[in-house]
């Protein structure tokens, strides 16, 4: 069983078990969330497709880190006229396990 869910503005195909990194969220560690956005669902054989979400459908999750990501470098250069900038970043990132889908 999968499904297609809108976690922070992203589309993800889920299942039980998962472990995904998304865009921060609020809570803390252990905390449970549920998400209603759910725009496919999938047992194996049938197939429901939300107009524009599945009805009475929620996928159940636990958060099981708050963190930073991997540095990301970003660099600037202009040829020819001795311009380069470099800056970092590192994004901040929820780790959520998926515990129920239905």
């Amino acid at each position: 069983m999968f499904a297609v869910v809108v976690i922070g503005g992203k589309q993800y195909r889920v299942a039980i078990g998962d472990v995904l990194e998304v865009e921060r969220m609020a809570g803390d560690k252990g905390s449970a969330v549920s998400f209603d956005h759910v725009l496919l669902v999938s047992d194996g054989k049938k197939v429901k497709i939300g107009t524009p979400t599945v009805k009475g459908v929620q996928v159940k999750a636990k958060i099981l880190d708050q963190a930073k990501g991997e540095k990301i470098d970003v660099r600037r250069y202009k040829s020819k006229v001795r311009y380069r900038k470099r800056r970092g970043f590192r994004p901040l990132l929820t780790t959520l396990e998926i515990i129920s889908i239905g």
